[in-house]
């Protein structure tokens, strides 16, 4: 079991690594003038020097590549000289503990992820910030996906081969080709637009409101209920059918048929014995699906105003602010390497074949 952990942490680890060098090449090739945008157009060119100079932005791009990876990583190999473009400053790296060796210093640090070029405020700082939005609708849509699509995956097994079953497959081939920014400007255009005076919902809004007449921050729940929906659908649609082919290919088993042979009513059979056999695949699914949601936020965020990682990603793309986009990005791509590294692990305690195999 070590050694498949291991191996596991291993190629995440690589793949982490390639993420951010792709990042990185793919930001820097981009064309535009991070000083002149920071600036302004009544910049002159001694100013535009100087960010450069600030920026690293006048150092060849191999270097410029070592510092960020320098920047990211939790170790970090830092100089005691003021003048170095790799100069340990303790105001930048945050929670850091360093040991000078000579002119070097080993820090151990918190990831260091630059500064927004527009607002100049920490892109840590920012993502903290807005994360835990992010991550309440990607938990409260994986819920629902789960409970509803389990529930209704035994529901079409039990109709096999009725109009039931087939109009749930129908639907279910709709929901998984429907693509979720379309998904949102749809459900967003029906239910608070059109419904707007019978469902009461809005379409854009936050978690919190602040109260423009002065009384505080308001709590406003209702508005997660059309993201949270948006981004359940295609998940939903996956869960109901995984649920319902692995439930109808365990009905087919032996110990299914001795167990209704027995006189167990087809509500002890599922729940006692079919369901907890079937459900292996579901589960990979939903830790797939999780982690895949956490990118496929984005849109559903910007569309219903929904100030998560995403909505703020969105607005750093147009205004050209590449430490928050590349910011995004990362912890996204981080995300979802880590919660696909733990579907692993538990794969690997659940099946000894998986650890074989792997």
């Amino acid at each position: 079991m070590v050694s498949y952990l291991l191996k596991r942490i291993g190629y995440s680890i690589l793949i982490v690594f390639g993420v951010i060098t792709l990042i990185f090449m793919i930001f820097n090739a981009l064309p535009g003038d991070p000083a002149q945008m920071m600036m302004g157009q009544r910049s002159d060119e001694k100013s535009l020097q100087i960010i450069r100079k600030d920026l690293g932005l006048n150092k060849p791009l191999s270097v410029q590549y070592l510092s960020y990876l320098n920047d990211l990583s939790p170790v970090s190999v830092h100089s005691t000289d003021t003048s170095s473009f790799f100069y340990f400053d303790r105001e930048k790296y945050t929670s850091a503990a360093g040991v000078t060796i000579g002119k070097k210093v080993l820090a151990v640090k918190v990831p260091y992820l630059r500064r927004s070029y527009l607002t100049q405020k920490p892109v840590g700082e920012t993502i903290r910030e807005t994360l835990p939005n992010t991550f309440i609708l990607a938990v409260l849509s994986m819920a629902l996906a789960s409970v509803l699509g389990i529930g209704i995956g035994i529901f079409i097994a039990l109709k096999k081969g009725t109009w039931i079953d087939k109009a749930s497959l129908a639907l279910c081939s709709m929901g998984m080709s429907l693509p979720s920014f379309f998904a949102a400007v749809l459900i967003g255009w029906l239910f608070a637009y059109v419904l707007g005076d019978i469902t009461g919902l809005n379409l854009t809004g936050n978690l919190f409101e602040v109260d423009p007449y002065g009384n505080g921050i308001t709590l406003m729940l209702k508005n997660m209920i059309l993201p949270v929906i948006t981004l359940a659908l295609r998940p939903l649609s996956v869960v109901v059918q995984l649920t319902r082919n692995s439930l109808l290919e365990v009905f087919t088993q032996d110990y299914i048929r001795t167990a209704k042979a027995k006189g167990l009513s087809t509500r002890k059979v599922i729940m006692r014995h079919a369901l907890k056999n079937s459900l292996n695949p579901v589960v990979g699914a939903i830790s797939g699906w999780f982690a895949s949601m956490m990118a496929g936020v984005v849109f559903v965020e910007y569309i219903f105003g929904w100030k998560g990682l995403g909505f703020v990603m969105v607005q750093a793309l147009s205004g050209y602010d590449l430490p928050i986009v590349m910011g995004c990005v990362v912890t996204f791509s981080i995300i979802f390497v880590v919660v696909n590294l733990l579907t692993d692990i538990c794969y690997g305690l659940l099946d000894p074949r998986v650890r074989l195999n792997g």
